[in-house]
Parts: C-alpha cells; sequence; structure tokens
C-alpha cells in the first residue's frame, strides 16, 4: 500500500502553526486542505477528546458561518492523532491570509458563552462528550502561536 503524503515526513520537525497540507484537483474545483496544528506531534501533549469535539462543534458552525468563507468550506474536523483540526476549503488562501480568519475563529471559541451548537442528545452521536472550558484553554494556546506567527509555522520547510 503506498503510504499518503502526510505519512512522508518527519512529524518531530513539526510545529503548532497552519500549513497548507494538500491540494487535490475535483473536476473543475481546486481543494485545499489546510492543517491547523494547536499541538507539537509526539509531545505528550494532546488535544482531550472532549476538547477536540467541542473544538469541531464550535469551529464547523463558525467557519460554514463565516460571511468570506462559508461557501467554500468543504470538511472542517479534528485530526485523529489529536494535535490539531483540518479545514478543506474550495478556494485557495494563503496561509497567511488563511491566519487572519484563524485568529477571528480562536477569539469566537476563547468568547464563546451559552450552549454549544449541535450538543443536544438528538443532534449529535456522543452529546457528553464535550469539554468548552478545555477547547478555550486549548484555543487560548493556539491564538498565542497566531498572533506571532512566522514563515516556519506556515510551510512544511522541513520536507525535502
Amino acid at each position: 500500500m503506498k503510504k499518503i503524503e502526510s505519512f512522508q515526513f518527519d512529524h518531530d520537525k513539526l510545529l503548532e502553526g497552519v500549513y497548507v497540507s494538500r491540494t487535490d484537483r475535483v473536476k473543475d474545483a481546486v481543494l485545499t486542505t489546510y492543517d491547523l496544528r494547536m499541538k507539537i506531534p509526539n509531545s505528550g501533549n494532546y488535544l482531550s477528546p472532549k476538547s477536540a469535539h467541542t473544538l469541531e462543534h464550535l469551529l464547523a458552525t463558525f467557519f460554514r458561518d463565516h460571511k468570506d468563507l462559508k461557501d467554500d468550506v468543504i470538511y472542517f474536523g479534528p485530526m485523529g492523532c489529536q494535535t490539531g483540526m483540518y479545514l478543506i476549503l474550495a478556494t485557495p488562501l494563503s496561509t497567511k491570509e488563511l491566519s487572519h480568519h484563524l485568529i477571528e475563529a480562536m477569539t469566537f471559541v476563547t468568547q464563546f458563552t451559552g450552549d454549544l451548537p449541535g450538543s443536544r442528545k438528538i443532534e449529535c452521536g456522543q452529546y457528553q462528550l464535550h469539554d468548552l472550558q478545555a477547547a478555550q484553554a486549548d484555543t487560548k494556546a493556539y491564538l498565542d502561536v497566531l498572533n506571532n506567527i512566522d514563515s516556519d509555522r506556515m510551510t512544511y520547510s522541513f520536507i525535502e
């Protein structure tokens, strides 16, 4: 079985940041997959399942309702390794352009109060697996990265 591209680079060199993971042509569209890396891989510090699930609900709702992005959102969801999220858009943005939207999104999460979107039993397959406080703490840490981001955290520069 052929290894997918993202399994072919050294994750021990990857820092928190925002990266273009891949681009794919699907008929006439070009889909861009963004790696929203919130935690350093293999560091022992990961998103908890409850935090990741809460972030998925809040950020998927945010992006699908965003005035500039809503028509381009194909997918938003967590990475299985619990180090971040994937966002797939139909209109490519540079990581610098996307980082401005991410700051807005993460600020939304840190300030969120009220009922979590889609968290009732009839709306969610594991409705009790949420932790807003953990999600907000993870988001605050990621905001620190985004607010001070440099090119080393916006490109897979270590890939040869």
